[in-house]
């Protein structure tokens, strides 16, 4: 093969270094060209004297020193209202308590008036009681005056002889001048009914109230309690355990009005006449409780009573208080 011969290099040109110094230095000229243009074509600055500036400083000056008075004052504004704050919450404290000062006067005076106030009714439902009970009396007065203007009329009873009653005892009550049979036996039987069952409701309680009825219009309430005996008295009765005793029975009545008058009463056919056909002078003794209004009614059946042949004994009985009975209660004394 035919070698190939080396190719010599040839040396940089100095004419394209003097194209890039021409090209560079024509750029150059036309920059300060365009500069020079845009120098001629710019407004001129105007530069203020020094007497003009020194007026624009003092009015700046002044304008800082106003700026500095007015941000003082406001600072002292601002402590002021502060303070004056402070102030108004120590004043609104002070009346917080004050009004809780007078509520607590207004309701010491209010429960004051509250007492006066109970006080003075009182003394008014005093002064009607009062006022009642002097119009009873003038009433009272009245009606003795009206008495004793009358002629008396004595009656005369043999000398009576009291006897305690035991056995046969039958009951009425006056009331209103009003009679009625009170059913004590028909009552007490249904008691003694009850008890049975009621002893057993004491074990777990010493005392029990409870009530009957009603019958022919009363009613029975009775009180039992229970009473253990000492512990003294076990060792020498060789057992303990303890004892139900009818406390207190009471005949209450179920209306005011109950029974027929003392003129309805005495006269043939009457409920007060059947109740005396089933009894017997010789076995029965009537006894009749009477409440202060019934006096005079008492004094009437009880002569009539005798002049049946009946013995009479006489309960009397004040205002509001029921027929009543104990085992420490007194027996009746018929005449």
């Amino acid at each position: 093969m035919p070698r190939r011969t080396p190719t010599t290099e040839q040396a940089p040109s100095h004419d394209s270094f003097l194209d890039i110094v021409a090209n560079m230095v024509g750029i150059l000229i036309i920059l300060v060209m365009l500069v020079g243009v845009r120098a001629k074509n710019a407004p001129l600055l105007s530069i203020d004297p020094p007497a003009k500036i020194d007026a624009q400083l003092q009015r700046a000056l002044a304008t800082e020193t106003a700026l500095r008075k007015d941000v003082h004052h406001a600072a002292s504004l601002a402590e002021q209202l502060q303070q004056e704050a402070q102030r108004q919450r120590q004043r609104r404290d002070r009346l917080a308590v004050a009004v809780s000062l007078a509520e607590h006067q207004i309701e010491s005076q209010r429960a004051r008036l509250d007492e006066a106030a109970g006080a003075q009714f009182d003394l008014r439902r005093a002064l009607a009681e009062t006022s009642a009970e002097a119009r009873q009396l003038r009433d009272q007065r009245e009606q003795l005056l009206a008495v004793a203007s009358e002629p008396i009329v004595v009656e005369s009873f043999s000398t009576p002889k009291s006897r305690v009653v035991d056995a046969g005892e039958t009951q009425f009550q006056l009331r209103g001048g009003r009679i009625v049979r009170v059913p004590f036996d028909e009552l007490l039987d249904r008691f003694r009914e009850v008890i049975r069952h009621k002893k057993d409701r004491l074990r777990d309680q010493p005392e029990l109230t409870d009530t009957i009825g009603p019958i022919d219009g009363f009613r029975l309430k009775y009180t039992l309690r229970r009473h253990d005996i000492p512990t003294e008295t076990a060792l020498e009765l060789g057992y303990a355990g303890s004892i139900v005793r009818l406390e207190r029975a009471e005949f209450l009545p179920v209306a005011s009005d109950l029974g027929e008058p003392a003129e309805e009463a005495l006269a043939e056919g009457s409920q007060f006449r059947r109740d005396l056909a089933g009894l017997s002078p010789q076995r029965h003794t009537i006894t009749l409780w009477t409440y202060p209004d019934s006096f005079d009614t008492f004094r009437r059946l009880r002569s009539a009573l005798h002049a049946a042949g009946f013995a009479v004994a006489g309960r009397p009985l004040p205002h509001g208080v029921p027929i009543s009975g104990s085992p420490d209660g007194t027996k009746s004394s018929a005449e």
